[in-house]
């Protein structure tokens, strides 16, 4: 009697929850650390940045490297209209990505047409051909139709991905195809049922797409660097590749551009990524 009631009392320690937490705070430290020492430099003396040890908290806080950054090593200020261009392209490029890419996705999730299957297999093999061995037709191509230095050079290429359609794909096959069936009973045209059921109960996967779309548009170099020679056109990659070759012993005013650089992309996750949770949630119940 008193093995089994002291049995039901014993519990086993958590170890394998202890060292779940430990493996995800190594992983947080090593995330963050270079964050915190990006901001935290930026905020230095360049002699303050290399001495060792490291100080992770500025005394005292240098704030002349945010106004290098912003007016630039010759004084123009190009700063501000380069980080407005980037602002102007990666915000339309998600824009178009999501709504080209739910459009394609809904049209290949929830109608059935001959091919397809085939139309959706030959969108993925797009995404088995690097960039590298399409920039230079595509630079042609821009050349010929006189875009080069345009905000249209730096957008058309990348108006919509594949990889967008085939995530808004998998998506939406998960829908209730009952509620389209009952929209279309009630009269409601295609245009209709898409602009008033099927776009606004996809938050989740907009808000993923969206920040991925803006952050590989923010973060491109390549694409830039060849269809845009006008100072006041160039993108935020091309500033700072162009500041770091120029202020290589400056380690805190090269910090500062990259930190007013991400900004951005922090208050982009930061304001959608409440979504991820409520759309993990939502895809676990329509998998059950």
């Amino acid at each position: 009697m008193n093995t089994k009631t002291t049995g039901l009392y014993k519990k086993s320690f958590p170890w394998a929850e202890i060292l779940v937490w430990i493996f995800l705070s190594f992983v947080l430290v090593f995330t963050a650390a270079p964050l915190l020492f990006m901001f935290t430099a930026s905020m230095m003396r360049k002699n303050q940045i290399v001495r060792m040890p490291y100080s992770w908290l500025p005394n005292p806080f240098y704030f002349s490297n945010y106004l290098q950054a912003l007016k630039g090593n010759d004084g123009s200020w190009i700063f501000p209209r380069n980080m407005l261009n980037s602002l102007i392209v990666s915000s339309v490029v998600a824009f178009t990505t999501v709504f080209l890419a739910s459009l394609t996705g809904y049209g290949l999730a929830k109608f059935r047409f001959k091919g397809r299957n085939f139309v959706f297999m030959m969108i993925m093999a797009t995404m088995m051909i690097p960039f590298e061995a399409i920039m230079i037709p595509l630079y042609m191509v821009a050349r010929g139709l006189r875009i080069q230095n345009t905000y249209v050079g730096l957008i058309l290429p990348f108006m919509v991905s594949a990889f967008g359609v085939f995530q808004m794909r998998q998506y939406l096959i998960t829908f209730p195809a009952e509620y389209l069936d009952a929209a279309r009973v009630d009269g409601l045209s295609e245009p209709g049922i898409f602009a008033r059921i099927v776009f606004p109960n996809c938050t989740p996967v907009i808000a993923t797409l969206s920040i991925l779309s803006f952050r590989g548009q923010w973060d491109n170099l390549l694409w830039p660097l060849l269809v845009i020679q006008s100072e006041k056109m160039k993108t935020i990659p091309l500033y700072i590749s162009k500041f770091s070759e120029e202020k290589m012993t400056d380690e805190g005013a090269m910090m500062a551009v990259a930190a007013i650089a991400s900004i951005p992309i922090f208050i982009l996750f930061f304001s959608l990524s409440r979504y991820f949770i409520g759309g993990s949630a939502v895809y676990e119940s329509r998998k059950g």
